[in-house]
């Protein structure tokens, strides 16, 4: 439906693990649009490199990748990471041309006031910028009003509605400008890394467990529409009808100023994977886990979630019959953000240990809570 924008290379030190290709294609991830419900340009990404894999790469009618490793054995395993990112959709295009937008997946409008954005065509990608007027026309009530995102509106330099519509239709996506930027420790930062990081993940340790002895079926699935309530997740689900799901996505790393550790836990970048426990991950999973970390001298953190984790884990758990299901996590900064930070080195120990975890298991494995 639209054109992908083109990859550049980022300069920074590899990880001890991480391949060359493995990189490049976490950067393509990061680099192409993909808002919940068109996630096409991102999923062709993904079955490119799953290609030169897996044994099978499908996809469904909703659009999730399916990537199956070791395919045949009665025991499946599925790794889910969510191919979507949050965006803007256009819903209205006024006389003087400037267009505006409804929201797709949990924004703080705060985050989009003087970004540079793209809205995503038949014709290609068109540059637009959100704004709002100068500082110096604000009175005194305006500075302090929180801006709505109703309030915002998309510039794309045309000098009236009919050269607008000539390019951008309502219902096209908008996302932040996609780019991938180095940082100091091995860091890195993007829009999107929720949840490429974690879709890199699930795809990267599906690639590394076929180079393992493998008991099981390994599903790794690029799942669709996850912002907007987990849809692609318990659709995948249903159809492969795993045993086990371990969900990949990404956690609030608390590392900086101002959040609360007591209630978000301690979790730092480039410290490890987060393993979650609570009501919404089997135990035995979870000890799996943890004993994979041991064996495999990969170095991980622990975090709670008292309830229905807001992850594709919560709606594994719950399909056919239940599922055994787990949260694996990767620290981040800034969240739903176009900043959004994580390390390599997270990502890398994460698909290690979820590689790790999958070749462990056994074909008497039982994960029945006793």
């Amino acid at each position: 439906m639209f054109l992908v924008q083109p990859f550049f290379e980022v300069s920074s030190l590899l990880s001890p693990i991480m391949h060359a290709s493995a990189k490049e294609f976490f950067h393509r991830l990061l680099e192409t649009p993909s808002p919940s419900g068109f996630e096409e340009p991102v999923q062709r990404v993904v079955r490119e490199y799953a290609a030169g894999f897996a044994d099978e790469v499908t996809t469904d009618v909703h659009g999730n990748v399916i990537i199956c490793c070791n395919p045949g054995s009665p025991r499946r395993i599925m790794f889910a990471g969510h191919a979507d990112q949050i965006g803007l959709i256009v819903s209205y295009i006024n006389d003087e041309g400037f267009i505006y937008t409804n929201t797709i997946g949990g924004w703080d409008p705060q985050q989009l006031i003087g970004q540079r954005m793209t809205i995503h065509t038949k014709a290609g990608p068109i540059p637009a910028v959100i704004a709002r007027k100068a500082i110096h026309l604000l009175d005194e009530e305006d500075r302090k009003k929180v801006v709505k995102a109703k309030e915002l509106w998309l510039d794309i330099g045309s000098k009236d509605k009919n050269e607008s519509i000539a390019t951008v239709q309502i219902g096209d996506p908008v996302t932040l400008e996609l780019g991938v930027q180095a940082m100091g420790n091995d860091l890195v930062n993007s829009p999107g890394m929720d949840d490429k990081a974690g879709l890199w993940v699930a795809v990267e340790a599906a690639r590394r467990a076929m180079q393992k002895s493998l008991s099981v079926s390994v599903y790794a699935v690029a799942t669709v529409q996850e912002e907007i309530g987990l849809r692609g997740a318990k659709t995948s689900a249903y159809g492969i009808d795993p045993e086990v799901g371990i969900a990949i996505d990404v956690t609030h790393a608390t590392d900086c100023p101002t959040i609360d550790k007591t209630q978000e836990g301690d979790v730092k970048l480039g410290k490890g994977p987060v393993i979650f426990r609570g009501p919404n991950m089997n135990p035995t999973v979870v000890e799996r886990l943890q004993a994979a970390a041991r064996d495999g001298d990969i170095p991980i953190q622990m975090a709670a979630c008292g309830r229905a984790s807001p992850t594709d884990a919560s709606v594994m758990q719950l399909t056919r019959s239940g599922i055994a299901a787990g949260l694996v996590s990767i620290p981040n900064r800034y969240m739903h953000s176009p900043v959004e930070m994580i390390s390599y080195q997270d990502i890398d120990h994460a698909a290690e240990l979820l590689a790790r975890f999958a070749a462990n298991i056994e074909p008497d494995a039982n994960f029945t809570p006793q």
